[in-house]
């Protein structure tokens, strides 16, 4: 796993051990960020479920100003902290490390509002619905934020 483009282009990340976490392919990664690319200068990034924290180490390295990393996974979150401070990343983002939905509620209290909200969540548990419904009712996005959900095909 690497970070593709930008400031910490070609930097490899560290990732968890095991089959809880499912890193994204560089191949899906760079469709991804072929489509964020224009909406991520000086973007406010939100990475839930965020396993290594590859997806939002990209968003960084690719001009987004602040990303906030959400995951309540111990092995997941030292890569995260690993991966942020390896790549000098570590100044643009917070590290919550609690559920999605919990997370959700913080950043509204915090006064949070993101312009990209990224969430990969654990496959066929219907979490997705959960938080999208969560985040609809919040007020950490905008209308025209972008929301983008990697999920299994049975979701």
């Amino acid at each position: 796993m690497r970070v593709i483009a930008g400031k910490a282009r070609r930097l490899n990340l560290k990732t968890p051990e095991g089959y809880d976490t499912r890193p994204t392919t560089d191949k899906i990664k760079e469709t991804l960020f072929n489509i964020l690319n224009p909406y991520l200068p000086d973007a406010d990034f939100l990475d839930l479920f965020a396993g290594s924290g590859a997806i939002g180490i990209e968003a960084l390295s690719r001009g987004a100003k602040y990303a906030a990393f959400v995951e309540n996974d111990r092995t997941a979150l030292e890569c995260i902290k690993y991966n942020l401070k390896f790549t000098k990343l570590d100044s643009l983002a917070e590290i919550y490390s609690i559920g999605a939905l919990e997370a959700i509620k913080a950043l509204e209290i915090s006064g949070k509002v993101f312009d990209i909200v990224f969430m990969d969540p654990p496959y066929n548990n219907g979490l997705e619905r959960d938080v999208l419904f969560a985040l609809q009712k919040s007020n950490i996005i905008y209308c025209d934020t972008l929301v983008v959900v990697e999920a299994s095909k049975q979701t």
